[in-house]
């Protein structure tokens, strides 16, 4: 499966509604992932900083496609991915953007107009809306609209996409750097790294010992698609796994790739206890019911004991602002009411 489409499904699109799955103690006074049962998302918003962004520019960087771009003006802000708005827009720079992509789900972009189609740049509507800097990732295409984009005068900085949680505050910093807003950079990150460590020291102690950690499989569902993959050692989840004391079932089977097609013989071999998904991948497949009739779902530890971890399409993986809430709900939902 091509990086670019492991980025634009992985961590997005659609809104994050319908089923969700959450811890419940069942009786098990042990560490162990708890059975899943219907809850309600909390109100998919980014929360920007108490203090005011004041841009210092022009403001000089180096691409990530290794180009200098000087950003003299953040009047008209174009993020195109979903995590570079919720980034923009925690930062304090909301009321300058004016478009968003398609995976930007949360409440205060909602009313932006989409200039993606099926994840792919629409250089026309980019253009069309006079940006002052776009921001895109390296995964973000197609090349031609990057292009064109650029051709046409407007600054276009690109990052590398945040794919652990030791990225969280380069991906910060680079892009607070390149709108000039550097102060308000450090501040989020101050802010972001503490409450990650919050939720990590918060963490079952029992998870910490290697027979107990909980092995958690991440499955990337599309049902409307027939697109059934097993997350493996570069799907993005394995960072957030680890660090909520589970084991990433796929890495560790031996998936060296981002995804792989499920099969009964992949999923016997991870030996799931959980299983991790996006809330709008289940609900394509018409919830947990569905998922056990994905081939080899319900044979596993965790499809014997409907064992799901749901966290919504728009903020699972995008590792920046909202991340310890990812981290937080993940642990809740793996060990609910355990120490």
């Amino acid at each position: 499966m091509p990086r670019s489409l492991r980025i634009a499904g992985a961590w997005a699109a659609a809104l994050a509604l319908g089923l969700t799955a959450c811890a419940a103690p069942d009786g098990d006074t042990s560490p162990g992932p708890r059975k899943a049962v219907a809850r309600e998302t909390a109100p998919d918003r980014v929360e920007p900083l108490k203090s005011s962004a004041k841009p210092e520019l022009p403001a000089t960087v180096t691409s990530a496609d290794g180009r200098r771009v000087t950003v003299r003006d953040t009047a008209r802000i174009v993020p195109l991915t979903g995590s570079l708005n919720e980034l923009v827009f925690t930062l304090g720079l909301g009321e300058n953007v004016v478009a968003r992509d398609i995976t930007a789900t949360f409440e205060q972009a909602e009313k932006l107009p989409v200039v993606t189609r099926a994840h792919d740049v629409s250089a026309e509507s980019v253009l069309s809306l006079k940006p002052t800097v776009v921001l895109a990732d390296t995964t973000t295409g197609p090349a031609e609209a990057i292009g064109q984009i650029r051709d046409a005068g407007v600054p276009l900085v690109v990052f590398d996409p945040a794919k652990s949680l030791d990225d969280v505050r380069p991906r910060i910093e680079a892009v607070a750097k390149a709108l000039g807003v550097q102060k308000s950079g450090a501040e989020l990150t101050r802010r972001t790294e503490r409450r990650i460590d919050a939720v990590r020291a918060g963490i079952p102690s029992g998870a910490a010992k290697e027979r107990k950690k909980p092995r958690v499989a991440f499955l990337y569902l599309r049902g409307s698609a027939s697109v059934y993959l097993l997350g493996g050692r570069d799907s993005g989840a394995s960072s957030l796994l680890e660090a909520a004391g589970a084991v990433d079932a796929g890495k560790e089977s031996g998936l060296r790739k981002d995804f792989t097609p499920i099969t009964s013989e992949a999923l016997a071999k991870a030996a799931p206890d959980a299983i991790l998904v996006m809330t709008k991948g289940l609900e394509s497949v018409n919830g947990v019911d569905g998922l056990l009739k994905v081939p080899g779902v319900a044979e596993t530890p965790a499809g014997l004991d409907r064992r799901v971890v749901s966290i919504d399409d728009g903020v699972l993986l995008n590792y920046g602002p909202r991340t310890d809430q990812v981290l937080k709900s993940l642990v809740e939902q793996l060990y609910g009411d355990a120490k």
